[in-house]
């Protein structure tokens, strides 16, 4: 290890010993999973330090089955930031061996939030910028206040959006992410509605109302159907992107989806309920 990276490998240690909890976690009773974003000092930067504490939340989230939906949302004036650029400089440190392990958890927390089993719901208070962005895609839900401004930002700084890239192609398509991802421009709420990013804009005082709305309308559904349901979405997308929508393989494993669920005993529930007229038993209250 050469002094450069030994002196910055010493400042990271010192920084994580004297740095309050960058993320928190609660959960209700109800089963929604709160995950905040709270470095609202760095607009919501994220470092290394960060991403640990995210992965680390998000792996508690995983192992609690009484969970039924994540919400990632954030304190202060910004979503997020992107990445920390002190960070940044710090890795510029570091040899090639510390920057790929570096990116790579960068890369599994957009994974392991992109694949998370129940719902999850971005509530985008603020700007979202490089990074920022790529959170926001990863959810399957993304709510932004009239105010949020988003940008993919690394091209100035001479870098590229590249572990975010297959997340936010995905939300906004490749064309769209030729222009953004090389002009690097700004753009508001409502063009991040146009382009796919977000599904809803609304006032910045009803965020969280509609928020509430929404979590309703995810906790009337049966949470393994939802399971299911959004493993779907990934199985078809990966047969669009090869050009296969249509191919057997494909079919049959629709075929196989639906035969699955059916049998299960929360679909007899949910079946039961609605012809009964009367509540599955999953809903609360």
């Amino acid at each position: 290890m050469n002094s450069n990276t030994q002196s910055a490998s010493q400042s990271a240690s010192q920084s994580k010993k004297d740095r309050n909890k960058a993320v928190s976690l609660t959960t209700d009773t109800r089963g929604v999973a709160t995950v905040t974003l709270q470095r609202a000092e760095m607009h919501n930067a994220f470092d290394d330090l960060m991403i640990a504490e995210l992965l680390q939340l998000l792996d508690k989230v995983k192992a609690d089955e009484s969970c039924r939906i994540l919400v990632l949302r954030a304190t202060g004036k910004s979503f997020s930031a992107g990445a920390d650029l002190n960070w940044m400089r710090r890795m510029a440190d570091y040899d090639r061996d510390q920057n790929l392990n570096d990116a790579r958890e960068l890369a599994n927390l957009m994974k392991t939030l992109n694949q998370l089993t129940i719902p999850t719901i971005a509530l985008v208070q603020g700007a979202s910028f490089g990074g920022g962005v790529g959170l926001v895609a990863c959810c399957d839900i993304a709510i932004a206040s009239d105010n949020a401004v988003f940008c993919l930002s690394e091209v100035r700084l001479g870098l590229m959006p590249a572990v975010i890239s297959p997340y936010v192609i995905a939300a906004i398509g490749e064309r769209q992410a030729r222009r953004y991802f090389l002009t690097a421009e700004k753009f508001s709420a409502s063009k991040a509605l146009s382009l796919g990013l977000v599904h809803e804009v609304v006032d910045a005082q009803g965020l969280d109302s509609r928020l509430g709305e929404m979590i309703e309308a995810i906790l009337s559904g049966g949470p393994q159907a939802q399971k299911a349901a959004k493993h779907l979405v990934f199985s078809i997308s990966k047969g669009r992107v090869s050009q296969s929508e249509q191919n057997n393989d494909l079919i049959e494993e629709t075929v196989k989806s639906i035969a699955t669920i059916r049998a299960t005993d929360e679909a007899r529930e949910g079946l039961s309920a609605f012809l009964e007229k009367r509540r599955p038993k999953w809903v609360q209250g």
